[in-house]
Order: structure tokens, then sequence, then C-alpha cells
């Protein structure tokens, strides 16, 4: 059985090389390999994002998949994940939740009623066994201290702060690849 992932992408064009999360999204089917099954949908309007759009996306690709599964998001994608699971109901079993370059919206970030999470919004996350977010310490698109207030407001997830200045991952994130496959991958019987 391949265990599945699913891929938030970040914001703006998509669908083809150089644009958006696209050649990071396809450096982790070469590097995880035939074991994993990534599902990546694209949201109606990526060049123009709303909540409301990602909302939906996911309502319509959440029961699609089976569980458990590896949620990863990436920029824009990541810190809507997180909108998404501490404002919505979720059945998902979750095995792992991957935030890569993900921005902090709010008062201690950026500015977007749209994507702004709750002031609490850690507290109300599902349970979820790991939470690993990775940042380069000279992002250009997102600074490194969107890190620092994750770090602050989620205590338990682990944050990888990581040398260079990367943001698209275009060239792979093998610490993300490595963490996806020695994160523990079972399914839990809820009928006890």
């Amino acid at each position: 059985m391949n265990k599945q992932i699913f891929f938030a992408h970040s914001g703006g064009p998509q669908g083809r090389s150089g644009r958006g999360s696209y050649d990071f999204v396809q450096w982790l089917r070469n590097e995880l390999g035939d074991g994993y099954q990534i599902y990546e949908p694209i949201i109606e309007e990526p060049d123009a994002p709303t909540y409301q759009m990602w909302k939906e996306t996911v309502d319509r690709e959440f029961p699609k998949l089976t569980n458990p599964v590896f949620l990863i998001g990436h920029s824009l994608g990541g810190s809507t994940l997180l909108k998404y699971l501490s404002e919505e109901t979720c059945e998902l079993q979750i095995a792992g939740l991957f935030l890569v370059a993900p921005p902090y919206w709010g008062k201690q970030g950026w500015q977007a009623e749209d994507f702004t999470l709750r002031h609490d919004f850690s507290k109300t996350l599902p349970a979820i066994p790991g939470i690993h977010l990775y940042h380069c310490l000279n992002d250009p698109v997102v600074p490194v201290d969107h890190a620092d207030v994750y770090q602050k407001l989620i205590p338990t997830a682990s944050i990888h702060k990581l040398n260079g200045n990367d943001h698209a991952f275009s060239d792979g994130l093998p610490v993300l690849a490595e963490h996806i496959k020695t994160t523990k991958y079972t399914t839990h019987d809820t009928n006890h």
C-alpha cells in the first residue's frame, strides 16, 4: 500500500517547471519513490488565492484520502493548512504535518485578515504526532522571524532553520524527505 501525502501548494502560478511548488513536488516524487502517492490539487485561481478557495479544495480532496496521511504545506499552502486544521473538522488520521517556509498571518507577522490564524489556533489543532517546520535563515520571500513566531505559538513543533536563501526548494529539501521516511506510519484501530 502506498503512503499518501497531501501537498498544499504555494500561492502564485503553478503547473509547470519554474512556477510555484511544481519543481519541489517533482523532486519529492523522485526522492520518495514509488512507495508514496502525492496528491497536489491546485486551487481555482492560484494567482489570486483566498482562504475560501483553499477550504473548498481541501473539503473536496480530504475525503478521497485514506488514513493515515502526511500533510505538506509549502509557503502559503503551509499557513493555510494550519488555518484549516485549527478551524475546521478534520476526520483524517494525520501521520505528520510538514510546513515549508510558511508565512505567519497575524499581529506578529503579515497582515491579511483572510489568512489570519486565531490567537489560540495551536490549541484547536487535531491530534498530530509530529509537526515539523523548515525555514531558510535568509529566505528572500518569507523572513525567518516567521518561524520564530511559530516556535512560540506551537511549542511542540520541531523547527528546522536551514542555512541558505531558498524559498521555492526547486532542488529539493533532503531533511524533509528523511523526516517523512522515518516517521511512523501506522493505522489506528478505531473500533477499540
